[in-house]
């Protein structure tokens, strides 16, 4: 079975994405740059050796959007944090490896080496240098019981405490990529 990935979109309106991006260049073009982030994401990781998903939300709105390539699967978030809704998703049959729309750098490059890691490992997760991370995903096990719960969120301790919660479990690390939560952030990426 091609393993899956799961990339989280979210329906680029103004005021309800990037947010703490927002604050700092506007809501608008907080919206415009995701919007044209995740339209480049999508056409560099399209490759035949995995199954290419959209995880959108709101989900009502988002599966019948028009703004993200009606070729590929979409399936609703859910409701729940996000602890609650990547774990929603990583529960599909693997393995499956859930990403972010927000990571300029992720290419399919990256997901080739941490897809094999699965074979070899339980899970698989590649760090952000903000304590964060851009990349989770689980083999052919089941998440322990647990998984994803109580991490804090949009902290420098997301990374830590995603991965206490599978203490259990043979980690794999990737690679560290950044991903663009505010505007020092975008200024960053858009320098290097």
């Amino acid at each position: 079975m091609r393993p899956t990935v799961v990339v989280m979109v979210k329906v680029p309106r103004p005021g309800r994405v990037k947010t703490r991006l927002a604050r700092g260049i506007g809501a608008v073009q907080a919206a415009w740059w995701y919007r044209h982030q995740v339209a480049r994401l999508l056409r560099r990781l399209r490759d035949p050796r995995w199954r290419l998903v959209l995880a959108v939300s709101p989900d009502a709105e988002a599966v019948t959007s028009r703004v993200w390539p009606a070729d590929l699967p979409r399936v609703g978030q859910g409701g729940g944090d996000l602890g609650t809704r990547m774990a929603r998703l990583l529960s599909r049959p693997g393995p499956v490896i859930v990403i972010g729309s927000d990571i300029p750098g992720v290419t399919r490059a990256h997901l080739a080496r941490a897809i094999p890691a699965l074979a070899r490992h339980d899970a698989v997760i590649g760090p952000a240098p903000d304590g964060g991370y851009w990349l989770i995903g689980l083999g052919r096990v089941s998440a322990p019981p647990g998984f994803l719960a109580g991490v804090r969120w949009s902290s420098r301790h997301a990374f830590a405490d995603s991965l206490a919660t599978l203490s259990d479990r043979r980690v794999a690390l990737v690679d560290t990529l950044d991903d663009v939560d505010n505007a020092a952030d975008l200024a960053r990426t858009i320098s290097a």
